[in-house]
């Protein structure tokens, strides 16, 4: 157990301390902070030592990043011919070969013009991280609530989470009801997790259902969220692509270069020929020895790629990684959000019913009753999607009760008065607590419980529906 004079905010910065574990109160010990909040003062201080709750934006020199495309083996040999053209050749008393300098000048200017743009409009991949950072937070300073800049947030700070909100930084839930967090976009889990009291929520996560205080525990950079962004934006790695090309620059300047001695040495000393002739002859030496429009033939096939990547949704930071992609021998993913749609839908050709007399229309129907949007759930979202009209869920019943979705009964229902006066109950929920509600027994419950373990091993999420109706007395 830390105490209050062990732990410096420096090494908390360092990341020496795991807050995600240990108790709350004694997070409140290490941090050295209150339930009442920090001072602005105290606030300012620790924003020196942590630094801004953002990720770091690197500014780069567009011009530099344009002749960066001129700078390897292949454009070295391009440059090199061009300045022979002009210079070289003009020291025989004659004018320079301009269309042989300009001829190559263009097709370096093509290549690292169409690279340059693709690569800069394939989207940066930090940039689309930082979006899902929370712009404002409710924060507690001076013994006062007030809406302030995500930014100034600090590890110690009290911060008010409801719902519909962006986690703002890393925090520990205090005392109040549980959450639900939405953490699609860090985890890849296509449904909202349950949080309770104490729990850990990570930064860019949103808030599907419930209000409650926390305390941030890391912020910027040290928060998960933080460190896979920067993981994103430092993937600067040569590929095996770029390797290749530099493979094969390096192998055509060492045989041009080779090339270049044996024509100097049988032009000059053996035959004695004029140097405009000579360098004439290096010239076509030299721009014909390597693959001059491979560059920019490579630029153009990978860009189409990549735009057709960007109208997918795919983010491609660099556009050798298409090519490295492409030459995967294993591909190793799971069945989260994160490469799929990380949206829910019902597929209506599977659903079994049970009841006699009940058609799958009616059956959607109970469901979306049973449903509430309001919740921003997101198997309540996707059932009532289901109905042509999401406002039949509600029309022409009088609702009395409605049970939300909890972790004991693992269902909802709602009870209801229809046109005719009659009551009814419509629940929805874990399969196996429908199947005890409605009490089936023998051959219906064994069809029933096979019918889950096949959507089970489909890798389909089962969902059951249940109805009871009372006549009116």
């Amino acid at each position: 157990m830390a105490s209050d004079g062990d732990i410096s905010l420096e090494q908390i910065k360092n990341e020496n301390v795991d807050l995600e574990k240990i108790p709350v109160e004694e997070v409140f010990k290490v941090l050295k902070c209150t339930r009442e909040g920090l001072t602005t003062e105290e606030g300012e201080k620790r924003l020196n030592i942590f630094g801004p709750n953002k990720l770091e934006e690197k500014k780069e020199c567009k011009f530099l990043k344009f002749l960066g495309f001129m700078w390897n083996p292949l454009s070295w040999v391009m440059e090199a011919a061009a300045i022979m053209a002009i210079v070289l050749a003009n020291g025989g008393g004659k004018p320079p070969d301009w269309p042989d300098f300009v001829g190559i000048v263009t097709l370096l200017f093509i290549n690292s013009t169409i690279s340059f743009i693709e690569e800069n409009s394939a989207g940066n991949a930090a940039a689309a991280l930082m979006a899902g950072l929370a712009p404002k937070t409710k924060v507690l300073r001076d013994g006062k609530w007030s809406e302030q800049e995500a930014s100034i947030l600090v590890p110690g700070d009290i911060i008010s989470v409801k719902l519909g909100d962006i986690i703002p930084a890393d925090a520990r839930l205090l005392e109040g009801d549980t959450l639900k967090i939405d953490q699609a976009a860090l985890t890849g889990e296509s449904l909202p997790v349950t949080k309770n009291p104490g729990d850990h929520v990570f930064s860019g996560s949103t808030c599907k259902q419930g209000e409650i205080d926390a305390v941030v525990i890391a912020t910027g950079l040290h928060t998960f969220f933080g460190k896979a962004a920067h993981l994103v934006d430092n993937t600067n790695n040569v590929g095996h692509f770029q390797q290749v090309l530099t493979s094969i620059g390096n192998f055509c300047i060492f045989s041009i270069g080779i090339g270049m001695v044996i024509e100097i040495i049988v032009m000059y000393p053996i035959q004695h020929r004029k140097y405009r002739d000579g360098i004439d002859n290096l010239l076509v030496l030299l721009i014909g020895g390597i693959p001059i429009a491979m560059p920019t033939i490579l630029s153009v096939t990978m860009a189409i790629g990549s735009h057709r990547l960007s109208e997918q949704g795919a983010i491609t930071k660099r556009m050798t990684a298409i090519e490295e992609m492409a030459g995967m021998d294993i591909l190793c993913s799971d069945k989260t959000g994160t490469l799929t749609l990380n949206k829910l839908t019902v597929d209506k050709s599977l659903v079994e019913v049970f009841a006699s007399g009940m058609d799958i229309d009616t059956l959607m129907l109970l469901a979306a009753r049973a449903s509430r949007v309001e919740n921003q759930d997101a198997i309540d979202a996707c059932i009532v999607r289901m109905l042509s009209d999401p406002k039949q869920a509600r029309a022409g019943i009088t609702e009395v009760h409605f049970l939300s979705f909890n972790p004991v009964d693992k269902r909802t229902a709602i009870t209801y008065i229809n046109s005719q006066g009659e009551w009814h109950r419509a629940s929805k929920g874990a399969p196996e607590q429908i199947i005890e509600l409605c009490g089936l027994t023998g051959g219906l419950r064994k069809k029933a419980l096979n019918v889950i373990d096949s959507y089970a091993n489909r890798g389909l999420r089962s969902l059951g529906v249940a109805r009871q109706v009372r006549p009116q007395c």
